[in-house]
Protein backbone atom coordinates (compact mmCIF):
# COMPACT_ATOMS: atom_id res chain seq x y z
CA UNK A 1 0.00 0.00 0.00
CA UNK A 2 2.75 2.42 0.99
CA UNK A 3 4.75 1.62 -2.14
CA UNK A 4 1.66 2.18 -4.29
CA UNK A 5 1.09 5.61 -2.71
CA UNK A 6 4.69 6.63 -3.38
CA UNK A 7 4.42 5.36 -6.94
CA UNK A 8 1.22 7.35 -7.51
CA UNK A 9 2.77 10.47 -5.97
CA UNK A 10 5.90 10.14 -8.14
CA UNK A 11 3.77 9.76 -11.27
CA UNK A 12 1.69 12.76 -10.24
CA UNK A 13 4.81 14.92 -9.77
CA UNK A 14 6.25 13.87 -13.15
CA UNK A 15 2.99 14.52 -14.98
CA UNK A 16 2.55 17.86 -13.17
CA UNK A 17 6.03 19.02 -14.18
CA UNK A 18 5.37 18.16 -17.82
CA UNK A 19 2.07 20.07 -17.76
CA UNK A 20 3.59 23.08 -15.98
CA UNK A 21 6.35 23.33 -18.59
CA UNK A 22 3.77 23.68 -21.37
CA UNK A 23 3.52 27.41 -22.20
CA UNK A 24 0.13 29.02 -21.67
CA UNK A 25 -1.43 32.40 -20.80
CA UNK A 26 0.31 32.38 -17.38
CA UNK A 27 3.71 32.04 -19.07
CA UNK A 28 2.94 34.85 -21.50
CA UNK A 29 1.86 37.19 -18.69
CA UNK A 30 4.88 36.28 -16.53
CA UNK A 31 7.23 36.91 -19.47
CA UNK A 32 5.67 40.25 -20.29
CA UNK A 33 5.67 41.53 -16.71
CA UNK A 34 9.21 40.32 -15.97
CA UNK A 35 10.51 42.26 -18.95
CA UNK A 36 8.48 45.34 -18.00
CA UNK A 37 8.89 45.23 -14.21
CA UNK A 38 11.97 43.09 -13.58
CA UNK A 39 12.01 40.18 -11.14
CA UNK A 40 9.61 42.01 -8.82
CA UNK A 41 7.03 42.33 -11.60
CA UNK A 42 7.47 38.70 -12.58
CA UNK A 43 7.17 37.38 -9.03
CA UNK A 44 4.07 39.47 -8.32
CA UNK A 45 2.51 37.94 -11.42
CA UNK A 46 3.42 34.45 -10.23
CA UNK A 47 2.01 35.12 -6.75
CA UNK A 48 -1.27 36.08 -8.41
CA UNK A 49 -1.19 32.85 -10.41
CA UNK A 50 -0.45 30.76 -7.31
CA UNK A 51 -3.26 32.43 -5.35
CA UNK A 52 -5.71 31.56 -8.13
CA UNK A 53 -4.42 27.96 -8.21
CA UNK A 54 -5.12 27.59 -4.49
CA UNK A 55 -8.65 28.92 -5.01
CA UNK A 56 -9.16 26.38 -7.80
CA UNK A 57 -7.87 23.66 -5.46
CA UNK A 58 -10.33 24.65 -2.72
CA UNK A 59 -13.13 24.88 -5.29
CA UNK A 60 -12.35 21.34 -6.47
CA UNK A 61 -12.38 20.06 -2.88
CA UNK A 62 -15.70 21.76 -2.12
CA UNK A 63 -17.28 20.64 -5.38
CA UNK A 64 -17.65 24.15 -6.82
CA UNK A 65 -15.53 23.26 -9.85
CA UNK A 66 -17.84 20.34 -10.62
CA UNK A 67 -20.80 22.73 -10.49
CA UNK A 68 -19.11 25.09 -12.95
CA UNK A 69 -18.16 22.28 -15.33
CA UNK A 70 -21.65 20.73 -15.25
CA UNK A 71 -23.45 24.06 -15.71
CA UNK A 72 -23.20 25.27 -19.30
CA UNK A 73 -24.30 28.75 -18.17
CA UNK A 74 -21.67 29.15 -15.42
CA UNK A 75 -18.98 27.59 -17.60
CA UNK A 76 -19.76 30.02 -20.43
CA UNK A 77 -19.75 33.05 -18.13
CA UNK A 78 -16.33 32.12 -16.75
CA UNK A 79 -15.01 31.20 -20.19
CA UNK A 80 -16.04 34.44 -21.89
CA UNK A 81 -14.92 36.56 -18.94
CA UNK A 82 -11.50 34.93 -19.11
CA UNK A 83 -11.34 35.24 -22.90
CA UNK A 84 -12.28 38.94 -22.79
CA UNK A 85 -9.66 39.62 -20.13
CA UNK A 86 -6.89 37.91 -22.14
CA UNK A 87 -7.89 39.77 -25.30
CA UNK A 88 -7.99 43.03 -23.31
CA UNK A 89 -4.43 42.45 -22.03
CA UNK A 90 -3.28 41.54 -25.53
CA UNK A 91 -4.81 44.65 -27.09
CA UNK A 92 -3.36 46.77 -24.30
CA UNK A 93 0.12 45.44 -25.11
CA UNK A 94 -0.32 46.11 -28.83
CA UNK A 95 -1.73 49.57 -28.14
CA UNK A 96 1.38 50.47 -26.11
CA UNK A 97 3.44 50.01 -29.29
CA UNK A 98 1.74 53.06 -30.78
CA UNK A 99 2.97 55.26 -27.93
CA UNK A 100 6.53 56.27 -28.74
CA UNK A 101 7.06 57.53 -25.18
CA UNK A 102 6.24 54.18 -23.59
CA UNK A 103 9.87 53.04 -24.00
CA UNK A 104 12.67 55.45 -23.12
CA UNK A 105 16.31 54.42 -22.74
CA UNK A 106 15.20 50.84 -22.13
CA UNK A 107 12.96 51.80 -19.21
CA UNK A 108 9.20 51.48 -19.18
CA UNK A 109 7.27 54.50 -17.92
CA UNK A 110 4.79 54.07 -15.05
CA UNK A 111 7.06 51.30 -13.78
CA UNK A 112 5.54 51.11 -10.32
CA UNK A 113 1.98 51.17 -11.69
CA UNK A 114 2.82 48.19 -13.89
CA UNK A 115 4.19 46.30 -10.88
CA UNK A 116 1.01 46.94 -8.91
CA UNK A 117 -1.07 45.46 -11.75
CA UNK A 118 1.11 42.38 -12.10
CA UNK A 119 -0.50 40.43 -9.23
CA UNK A 120 -3.98 41.18 -10.55
CA UNK A 121 -3.07 40.12 -14.07
CA UNK A 122 -1.60 36.80 -12.94
CA UNK A 123 -4.54 36.20 -10.60
CA UNK A 124 -7.36 36.95 -13.03
CA UNK A 125 -5.71 35.19 -15.98
CA UNK A 126 -5.68 31.94 -14.00
CA UNK A 127 -8.88 32.37 -11.98
CA UNK A 128 -11.08 33.19 -15.00
CA UNK A 129 -9.82 30.22 -17.00
CA UNK A 130 -12.45 27.43 -16.73
CA UNK A 131 -9.96 25.01 -18.29
CA UNK A 132 -8.04 25.15 -15.00
CA UNK A 133 -11.19 24.04 -13.15
CA UNK A 134 -11.66 21.21 -15.66
CA UNK A 135 -8.00 20.27 -15.22
CA UNK A 136 -8.34 19.95 -11.45
CA UNK A 137 -11.46 17.81 -11.81
CA UNK A 138 -10.06 15.47 -14.46
CA UNK A 139 -6.35 15.30 -13.62
CA UNK A 140 -6.21 15.10 -9.82
CA UNK A 141 -8.82 12.34 -9.32
CA UNK A 142 -6.69 9.96 -11.41
CA UNK A 143 -4.16 9.87 -8.56
CA UNK A 144 -6.57 9.46 -5.66
CA UNK A 145 -5.94 6.45 -3.44
CA UNK A 146 -9.21 4.48 -2.95
CA UNK A 147 -10.37 4.31 0.66
CA UNK A 148 -8.27 7.28 1.76
CA UNK A 149 -9.39 10.77 2.78
CA UNK A 150 -10.32 12.52 -0.49
CA UNK A 151 -10.19 16.02 1.02
CA UNK A 152 -6.65 15.49 2.35
CA UNK A 153 -5.43 13.99 -0.93
CA UNK A 154 -6.90 16.81 -3.02
CA UNK A 155 -5.25 19.42 -0.81
CA UNK A 156 -1.87 17.67 -0.89
CA UNK A 157 -1.93 17.37 -4.67
CA UNK A 158 -3.13 20.95 -5.07
CA UNK A 159 -0.36 22.25 -2.81
CA UNK A 160 2.21 20.08 -4.60
CA UNK A 161 1.13 21.35 -8.01
CA UNK A 162 1.22 24.94 -6.76
CA UNK A 163 4.70 24.45 -5.26
CA UNK A 164 6.02 22.92 -8.49
CA UNK A 165 4.54 25.86 -10.41
CA UNK A 166 6.32 28.29 -8.07
CA UNK A 167 9.68 26.51 -8.48
CA UNK A 168 9.39 26.52 -12.27
CA UNK A 169 8.47 30.20 -12.50
CA UNK A 170 11.27 31.21 -10.12
CA UNK A 171 13.75 29.52 -12.48
CA UNK A 172 11.99 30.95 -15.55
CA UNK A 173 11.94 34.52 -14.22
CA UNK A 174 15.58 34.24 -13.16
CA UNK A 175 16.57 33.17 -16.69
CA UNK A 176 14.65 36.06 -18.25
CA UNK A 177 16.18 38.49 -15.77
CA UNK A 178 19.67 37.24 -16.67
CA UNK A 179 19.00 38.54 -20.16
CA UNK A 180 18.14 41.89 -18.60
CA UNK A 181 20.56 44.03 -20.62
CA UNK A 182 19.28 42.59 -23.89
CA UNK A 183 15.63 42.67 -22.82
CA UNK A 184 15.80 46.30 -21.70
CA UNK A 185 16.64 47.54 -25.19
CA UNK A 186 13.67 49.61 -26.44
CA UNK A 187 13.51 47.67 -29.73
CA UNK A 188 13.45 44.32 -27.92
CA UNK A 189 10.80 45.50 -25.45
CA UNK A 190 8.59 46.66 -28.30
CA UNK A 191 9.10 43.36 -30.08
CA UNK A 192 8.23 41.39 -26.95
CA UNK A 193 5.17 43.55 -26.26
CA UNK A 194 3.98 42.83 -29.79
CA UNK A 195 4.62 39.09 -29.51
CA UNK A 196 3.02 38.67 -26.06
CA UNK A 197 0.09 40.88 -27.03
CA UNK A 198 -0.59 38.73 -30.10
CA UNK A 199 -0.17 35.52 -28.09
CA UNK A 200 -2.58 36.69 -25.38
CA UNK A 201 -5.20 37.62 -27.98
CA UNK A 202 -4.70 34.19 -29.54
CA UNK A 203 -5.19 32.48 -26.16
CA UNK A 204 -8.30 34.60 -25.55
CA UNK A 205 -9.86 33.68 -28.90
CA UNK A 206 -8.98 30.01 -28.36
CA UNK A 207 -10.60 30.07 -24.92
CA UNK A 208 -13.74 31.78 -26.27
CA UNK A 209 -14.11 29.11 -28.97
CA UNK A 210 -13.42 26.26 -26.53
CA UNK A 211 -16.30 23.83 -26.42
CA UNK A 212 -17.52 22.63 -23.02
Amino acid sequence: MEGNVLEQLSLFVIMSILLILLPGPDTAIATKNTIAGGRAGGMKTVLGTLTALMIHTCAAVLGLSALIVKSAFLFSILKYAGACYLIYLGLKSLWSLKNKDTFQDGKVLNHEAKRVNCFRQGFLTNLLNPKVAVFFLTFLPQFLEPGSNTFFQFMIMGLTYTLLTLIWFIVYIYLIHQLNAFMKKPAVQKWMEGITGTVLIGFGIKLALERK
